[in-house]
């Protein structure tokens, strides 16, 4: 699939020495449990490329068309967590500090929601971030999505201490 600026695809091999970086990024990882160490990270892309053969989409990789560069990914993921609103299909973005302030991911989210509405057939799409992540949040926003405070919730897989643990969802019905 394609943007005006970016191109989304299935993972490659060579993406996953600049995968591996931005998940050990902490400013990247900021709203998250844990940094990825390197295994981890080559295991979130198997299962990536897993969830494309089982459900048709995934977590695309991004490539900037001008330079061909790799800058993370962003796609539909179905999420079954212990929590009240679940399952459902979540739309999630992680990209490179250097991407940031680009409109990327919400260029990115724009064409990976047309999918999920138009060619999976998908009803609704949830995101959901730490209470704290106002970029994610704007993010969200901007596609249209709409938060309900009755709907936050403390993450189970963060710990209880974690400032991150309390979440937000947000939510957005096809057109």
């Amino acid at each position: 699939m394609e943007t005006e600026r970016l191109i989304m695809r299935r993972w490659r091999d060579t993406d996953r020495t600049p995968f591996a970086e931005l998940n050990a990024d902490p400013e990247v990882m900021r709203h998250f449990p844990n940094r990825l160490t390197r295994e981890q990270s080559d295991a979130m892309v198997d299962r990536i490329e897993r969830d494309f053969g089982v459900f048709g989409y995934g977590l695309w990789a991004l490539e900037e068309r001008a330079s061909g560069r790799f800058i993370g990914f962003t796609g539909l993921v179905l999420q079954t967590f212990d929590a009240p609103f679940l399952p459902a299909v979540e739309i999630g973005w992680r990209l490179t500090r250097s991407a940031w302030g680009q409109g990327y991911a919400t260029e990115a989210a724009r064409r990976a929601l047309g999918y999920g509405f138009e060619e999976a057939g998908l009803d609704e799409i949830i995101s959901m971030t730490a209470v704290g992540n106002t970029r994610s949040r704007a993010v969200m926003e901007r596609l249209g999505m709409t938060h309900d405070a009755a709907e936050d919730f403390d993450h189970p897989w963060v710990a209880r201490d974690s400032p991150i643990r309390r979440h937000v969802v947000y939510r957005l019905k096809r057109p």
